[in-house]
């Protein structure tokens, strides 16, 4: 996007522990969201935990905000392109461009860009990659989702054992999960019912273990994040591929 200011990118009011990953000169950007952070506010109290600490509006799923620290700025947008649970830390796609915004939706919404997770869960995975298939029943009690199996929905999900640490009582492993289809909630119920329950789940996960960890690491955090976002896409008539990385928090690491 060739009119963003030279420093558009180094002047974005980042919340607290965001850092960005990457840009690329239509205006894309990937930015890496510490666990606890929301995606966006819902109302004006909610500003400071934000992935960006300015206004945001929902109509045009977009932060909105003029710098008060340059003279003459113009009024900036950022619009958000996906979201992750504020439990869930890792790599988020946002873009300053109003037109890629709607195109990028049609991407994500048609599944053609590929995001991979990685997550610390109890168990031992019974093969080193699978292809799970499920179908998920969600349910809608007021601004809560919780979702089990046996619904309509149909969910699918690649799973491959990326370190097993055998020794860990009770035993851990590293995965990385790649979801086909996009479901509320779908890897940390797909790991669940396969008795592997993410470390740190509060909902879906095994509270008596999670306890234990804790109290036994002082470690207290959903251990899943979105690891890696990788697409080609198509603009001005050329083709281009965006990669985006977001390295494992220092928990993850502790506690492997």
């Amino acid at each position: 996007m060739s009119n963003l200011p030279s420093k558009f990118w180094e002047q974005l009011p980042l919340g607290n522990g965001v850092t960005l990953l990457a840009h690329d000169a239509n205006g894309l950007a990937a930015l890496n969201k510490p666990e606890g952070v929301l995606s966006h506010p819902n109302m004006e109290s909610e500003v400071p935990r934000a992935l960006l600490t300015v206004p945001y509006a929902l109509k045009g799923e977009c932060f909105n905000w003029t710098p008060a620290d340059i003279p003459g700025a113009a009024p900036r947008r950022l619009y958000l392109l996906n979201r992750l649970d504020s439990a869930t830390s890792g790599v988020i796609l946002v873009t300053a461009n109003q037109a890629l915004a709607a195109y990028m939706r049609e991407l994500f919404l048609h599944k053609h860009i590929t995001k991979r997770y990685q997550a610390v869960v109890f168990g031992k995975p019974s093969e080193p990659s699978q292809v799970w298939r499920d179908r998920l029943a969600v349910q809608k009690r007021g601004a809560k989702i919780r979702v089990g199996t046996g619904g309509d929905k149909v969910s699918e999900s690649r799973m491959k054992v990326v370190r097993q640490c055998r020794d860990a009582v009770p035993p851990l492993a590293l995965i990385q999960l790649e979801p086909l289809t996009g479901r509320s909630h779908q890897l940390r119920v797909q790991c669940a019912d396969r008795r592997l329950p993410i470390v740190g789940d509060l909902t879906y996960g095994d509270f008596a273990a999670n306890r234990d960890l804790a109290r036994a690491t002082g470690l207290k955090r959903l251990f899943l994040h979105s690891y890696e976002t990788v697409f080609d896409y198509e603009w001005g008539g050329k083709k281009f591929r965006f990669e985006a990385t977001a390295p494992l928090p220092p928990e993850f690491q502790q506690l492997l």
